[in-house]
């Protein structure tokens, strides 16, 4: 019997991975990811999946990030018992990320009742903190380089991938055929994590293509956020970061700390760690030290350079100080959490900025701002937009299109077919345009939904 996939997520789009291996009676699904961004593709978050849960046996997650993890409390709710296998880094930042993400669905929720700008009556959550902290007794861990069946007889073994701790390529056995996905590759320059393993031979590939169709700046993060930060500094203003909280946070924190070790930033510069997840992750740093390039000196500077902002009213007293002053806070693509209030607070004021710290999804908030649009939408009502807004190119965790083909190139063999995955269209198609072009190999871009042979 072949072994098929089926993209139901992270096709046609850089959200919502999910991939469903099929063979002899038995599904396995790589990645649960939520989908962000465009309103019809968050839709999707609420359309059943084409197998009922219960009759999918097993989940493998590359890393803990939303748009691969995200989905998870309302698999397992909706009737999935099996195990879900990740490294011990992604089950330690699952345990931050789920919780928040049903935690916040459940405050927009509720804010979307109180104040009536929902379409529905009453406005729910996709899943609730309850649902998220009742999936995690599921996760199962195996280390890097170890492997593990998360089906009888079908073998599993996780890489390196870089970008985020825990996170993970992997490479899927079963009946004779070798799948290897790379879950979202990080850079081999990369300014916190280390660089990912080689690819092993395989016969069949799933590629990611976020920057499929781009190359990084040869300018670091330090050169960048340096000047931007000195400048709101030097006005008085605020300068509000949308961050993702694990990884883009962290080495935010650490340039920061850098910067102001460095004297191109006044010291006495406060800034502010408003996100208890991201708070959560920072300290996770400590305990993977093999997995990132920082000294024990550099963890320690990063984790002792913002004040942390636990609770909802601190993060309200924040809101009434003024500046000059640094504000960090989820999410990274401006989606929800606290960091749209204090949008909502400072985007008005020529004095303040915002600072996009990596990849902006299109139709997210901070794709908006990105594209220089005098408001933005928060909460129901239109914000002004007269703070600088400032994206960062250098700060992304993600492999660049030439790093993508370096690491495919790594590859000991000739993959019999390479699927491009997790990108847009424009990105993915040239990411499959370069693969067939340079290295003489068969690749397509899947179409969400769609099933394919391995």
């Amino acid at each position: 019997m072949s072994v098929n996939i089926t993209f139901l997520g992270g096709a046609d789009t850089v959200t919502g991975s999910k991939f469903l291996v099929q063979h002899d009676k038995h599904s396995l699904l790589v990645d649960c990811g939520l989908f962000q961004g465009y309103k019809q593709l968050r839709l999707r978050n609420w359309s059943p999946l084409p197998v009922a849960p219960s009759q999918i046996d097993a989940v493998v997650l590359t890393h803990a990030h939303l748009d691969h993890s995200g989905y998870l409390p309302l698999l397992a709710r909706e009737g999935f018992e099996g195990h879900v296998h990740a490294t011990p880094g992604t089950r330690d930042l699952c345990g931050i990320l789920l919780p928040d993400s049903g935690h916040i669905q459940e405050e927009d929720a509720a804010f979307a009742n109180r104040h009536g700008f929902s379409k529905h009556t009453p406005a729910l959550p996709l899943y609730t903190r309850q649902d998220a902290l009742d999936c995690l007794s599921l996760i199962k861990t195996t280390d890097f380089g170890h492997t593990f069946q998360p089906i009888p007889g079908w073998r599993a073994t996780f890489s390196r991938a870089g970008h985020i701790l825990g996170a993970a390529s992997l490479l899927l056995e079963v009946a004779g055929r070798r799948i290897l996905f790379s879950g979202d590759l990080g850079r081999t320059d990369d300014f916190l994590m280390n660089p990912p393993d080689r690819a092993p031979a395989a016969d069949t590939v799933l590629i990611e293509s976020t920057y499929g169709d781009r190359e990084h700046p040869d300018e670091d993060v330090l050169a960048e956020l340096g000047p931007a930060l000195h400048r709101v500094a030097a006005r008085g203003g605020v300068a509000v970061l949308p961050v993702f909280a694990v990884g883009r946070a962290q080495a935010i924190l650490h340039a920061i700390a850098e910067l102001k070790l460095r004297g191109d930033i006044p010291n006495s510069l406060p800034v502010f760690l408003d996100s208890p997840m991201a708070i959560h992750s920072t300290h996770l740093v400590e305990h993977y030290p093999h997995e990132h390039r920082l000294t024990t000196k550099q963890v320690r500077a990063l984790t002792h350079c913002a004040t942390m902002v636990n609770t909802p009213d601190e993060s309200k007293a924040l809101g009434r100080r003024h500046g000059p002053m640094v504000i960090l806070a989820a999410s990274g693509m401006a989606t929800g959490g606290r960091v749209l209030h204090h949008l909502a607070l400072h985007a008005g004021n020529h004095r303040n900025m915002i600072i996009l710290t990596g990849f902006q999804a299109p139709g997210t908030r901070g794709a908006t701002l990105a594209s220089g649009a005098k408001s933005v939408r928060i909460h129901g009502q239109d914000v002004s937009v007269n703070a600088e807004v400032v994206q960062l190119q250098s700060a992304s965790a993600h492999a660049d299109a030439s790093q993508l083909m370096d690491w495919l190139r790594t590859m000991p063999e000739r993959p019999d077919q390479v699927y491009v995955v997790h990108g847009e269209m424009g990105p993915a198609d040239e990411l499959r345009k370069r693969i067939k072009h340079d290295l003489g190999w068969r690749a397509m871009v899947p179409e969400h939904g769609s099933t394919w042979p391995t």
